[in-house]
């Protein structure tokens, strides 16, 4: 008895090194209004690429907005995050990418919209009403104003500057992106970019830009909240397939639905008789084990290889 215990509780600790089942996560990019046409070419080229890395992350490319141009005014962000609110609930994460201008006069901070710019204090309401985790990046000048004032225990802030008083047009927005498509933010290399690697990327790569350019820096990003390496921003090589793979996605739906029910049977270890306990789970880890072996084939199927990776499971 106590060998088969042994062997179940290593499989099991096994399974548990392995994700958990995943939540919803929905993501909103707005690109701003540059005035000029070099940010507004920016602006547009890193919307549209963390919009596409994101989509790895949510594992379904409907689940990412992307609001530039026209598209990105006052009433389109409104409604997107009043239907976040609608549609998300507690155990979901919400991540908003903000890029562009914007403007602090000392006591309200605004991002710069086509029409009627936005203010910091009515995205914050609109913010407050998801219930979802969230992850907040605002890569606009001056965004360092509303650091304190979006701060809440479910919620992680990240500004591209410290303060409401660093207003030169920013380059933080332009590394966000590039973190989220290079293997040099994964720090871990799990083929997963954590918000934290994205960030600590990115600051690298600003101070540099600043060093090669001989120039002062003139952003100095921050970052606060809870566990910022909870959010997944982005996957790369093979963990990236299980947003594209329908086979994957299907199975990674199915090796969820099996983690849930080791849990509930983990949940009553102690009303169970010892035999009992383990002859619930063993069939169960057995369960997740052929699912594992299937999600390896359909790697090896895709030319993926699976000994030689440390991202192949998402």
């Amino acid at each position: 008895m106590r060998r088969r215990s042994a062997m179940i509780l290593g499989a099991l600790g096994l399974t548990l090194a392995a994700p958990a089942a995943m939540s919803a996560m929905r993501v909103l990019v707005v690109a701003g209004y540059g005035v000029e046409p070099q940010y507004e070419e920016n602006f547009e080229k890193w919307s549209n690429a963390v919009a596409q890395a994101s989509a790895t992350a949510t594992g379904d490319p409907a689940q990412v907005q992307r609001l530039a141009g026209k598209e990105a005014r006052r009433e389109q962000i409104q409604a997107s995050l009043q239907k976040a609110a609608r549609e998300l609930g507690a155990g979901d994460q919400f991540v908003l990418v903000l890029l562009g201008h914007g403007t602090y006069d000392g006591s309200e901070y605004r991002i710069n919209l086509r029409g009627d710019d936005m203010t910091g204090s009515e995205l914050g309401a609109l913010l407050d009403r998801v219930p979802a985790h969230q992850l907040v990046v605002n890569a606009t000048s001056t965004s360092g104003a509303l650091a304190d004032k979006w701060a809440n225990n479910r919620r992680v802030v990240i500004t591209a500057t410290r303060s409401g008083g660093e207003r030169n047009a920013t380059r933080f927005g332009g590394y966000w992106a590039e973190a989220l498509v290079t293997p040099a933010a994964d720090v871990d290399k799990d083929g997963n970019v954590t918000a934290k690697e994205a960030y600590d990327y990115a600051v690298r790569k600003v101070t540099d830009s600043f060093k090669s350019d001989t120039a002062i820096l003139t952003e100095r990003a921050r970052i606060g909240g809870p566990e910022p390496a909870r959010f997944v921003v982005s996957r790369l090589g093979s963990a990236a397939l299980f947003a594209s793979d329908a086979q994957l996605q299907a199975l990674r739906v199915e090796q969820d639905r099996i983690g849930e029910k080791i849990a509930e049977i983990k949940a009553r270890k102690a009303e169970l008789p010892e035999d009992d306990y383990y002859n619930r789970l063993e069939p169960v880890l057995i369960e997740m084990a052929r699912v594992g072996a299937r999600i390896d084939a359909r790697f090896v199927a895709l030319g993926v290889n699976v000994e030689g990776t440390g991202d192949a499971r998402p």
